[in-house]
């Protein structure tokens, strides 16, 4: 599982490790949202993640508290990407600037890059309002592998390592 504030590279990270170690990437933003930014209803996503767990190897990325209990209860390792709200808020910006009117591939057709105000209010306070939850959770499954990088410097250094080791 790869999770963390919005802006700070989750998406990317999981791609470059699909990348390194051929597993299989689950895009959560992709699979949540339908075309015209349309949410999936509670209960038809926590099945529908259900159905996308069921392979016994996969990389996850996105956050989703809501579901989160979902992917750790099979999940063996979680990157947190723990960085500065400073940064993430200037990733989103940047990548709002990069994508503009375009659909990343890891979002959803029908759903072009967009910022608002809310998204940038919920990156600035995810420190605040979600980390507390986010450790709580993480607590209730001690046998889990936890990587928390702080730093963009020490994710790339971890990718490094990792693409060097020959796992696949």
């Amino acid at each position: 599982m790869v999770i963390g504030s919005g802006g700070a590279g989750k998406s990317t990270l999981a791609r470059r490790l699909g990348e390194v170690t051929g597993l299989p990437v689950i895009h959560l933003d992709k699979e949540f949202w339908h075309s015209g930014w349309v949410d999936t209803p509670r209960e038809a996503w926590r099945a529908k993640q259900r159905d996308l767990l069921a392979p016994l190897r996969w990389i996850a990325d996105g956050n989703y508290g809501g579901t989160m209990d979902l992917r750790l209860e099979h999940a063996d390792t979680v990157i947190w990407l723990d960085y500065s709200r400073y940064l993430c808020v200037f990733r989103a910006l940047r990548r709002r600037v990069v994508n503009w009117g375009r659909v990343r591939p890891d979002m959803s057709e029908g759903c072009p890059e967009k910022i608002d105000r809310e998204f940038l209010k919920w990156i600035w306070q995810f420190p605040k309002t979600q980390r507390d939850g986010i450790v709580q959770r993480l607590e209730q499954y001690p046998s889990i592998n936890l990587m928390v990088f702080h730093h963009p410097a020490e994710t790339a250094r971890f990718l490094r390592g990792l693409a060097g080791s020959g796992i696949k």
